[in-house]
């Protein structure tokens, strides 16, 4: 779907482009938590796990899914842990809408959305709760759609604090939500070709105000593990993701913007990865409590050329300096004068 047409016809089995080759594809990501569901002591088989889920998926709703849609983390020192705690957790990916656009395209426009969020929560109520048998070894499984992909989740919670107030909210703050977080994106997907691996206000800027009118952003490295501590999760390497903070003009264009963001992932044209980000509404109010300027010391300085870029409504500036080829000689022809002076010293 383009970019110019309204945010609030985008249907969830359709897909929104964006600036720099970059594209909001539709998903439904479930959580799964895996539970022993006998005495046994043996280690959960990733590989059958995958392979259950993948037919029963297949055989039962139709729906087929690659296995490298189907993430799993084991939790370390299994052993010494209590026998009611979670052996593994995951997610599961589904991606391909085929099937269900057939059986959607004879409802109305009003009448989609309805239909597919009916259709996962189906999905959810038969898997939670589903007992595996990977060979004689039992395991119970629990599924739930992630709160980053509940949209109507969220509205509801910040109704709920506008109405009874909480923190960053007070009751007598009638101001509704305008803040989104996005965490977990590349970072050198909003970078400057040829320029720096780190990610561009500008570029960012661009990127983003195809889901509405900007008024503030901030943009930051992204090192949270969150429950990676716990697991078998591969290391995690600083710097390769970033937080982005974007508030909108106004509440209408947040809510839009968050729908759209909602229930999808971000594909880059030309690259086999994709990113399985997570988006929430910001409820500790970050720029209204001056946060991102407390923090500066810690942010990327936007990679914008030897020029300076400002962002709307914020009160600082970035100045990215370039070293020339004559001060760079200099500086080594002073280092190297300074280490024959020390050596002849000690002679």
């Amino acid at each position: 779907m383009n970019h110019r047409e309204p945010l609030k016809t985008l249907l969830p089995t359709e897909s929104f482009e964006l600036e720099s080759g970059l594209s909001l594809i539709p998903r439904v990501r479930l959580n799964l938590t895996i539970h022993r569901a006998d005495k046994s002591v043996a280690l959960i088989d990733e590989w059958k796990l995958k392979r259950s889920l993948i037919e029963y998926l297949k055989k039962s709703h139709s729906i087929s899914v690659p296995e490298e849609d189907i993430k799993v983390f084991k939790y370390r020192d299994l052993k010494k842990r209590k026998r009611e705690d979670p052996v593994a957790r995951g997610s599961l990916f589904v991606l391909d809408f085929e099937f269900l656009s057939k059986k959607l395209r004879f409802c109305g426009e009003d009448e989609v959305e309805r239909e597919f969020m009916e259709w996962r929560k189906g999905i959810v109520a038969e898997m939670d709760g589903m007992e595996l048998n990977l060979e004689g070894v039992k395991f119970k499984l629990s599924v739930e759609v992630p709160k980053a992909d509940d949209f109507e989740g969220m509205r509801k919670e910040w109704e709920e604090i506008a109405a009874f107030g909480s923190r960053g909210y007070s009751r007598s703050d009638k101001q509704q939500p305008d803040t989104i977080v996005l965490r977990g994106v590349p970072s050198r997907w909003f970078a400057e070709p040829r320029v720096s691996s780190k990610p561009s206000m500008l570029v960012t800027h661009t990127i983003f105000s195809a889901l509405g009118k900007i008024r503030n952003l901030d943009v930051g490295e992204d090192n949270d593990m969150g429950e990676a501590g716990d697991e078998d999760s591969g290391d995690l390497i600083s710097g390769l993701h970033c937080k982005i903070v974007v508030r909108f003009e106004g509440h209408k264009e947040f809510c839009n913007a968050l729908k759209v963001l909602c229930g999808r992932s971000l594909n880059k044209q030309g690259s086999r990865m994709r990113a399985d980000y997570d988006v929430a509404w910001d409820r500790d109010g970050f720029f209204r409590n001056g946060r991102s300027r407390s923090e500066q010391g810690k942010r990327w300085a936007p990679a914008t050329g030897a020029g300076t870029y400002k962002s709307e409504g914020s009160g600082w500036q970035s100045q990215v300096s370039r070293l020339s080829p004559e001060d760079a000689r200099r500086k080594r022809f002073r280092v190297k004068t300074n280490l024959n002076s020390d050596q002849a010293a000690r002679t």
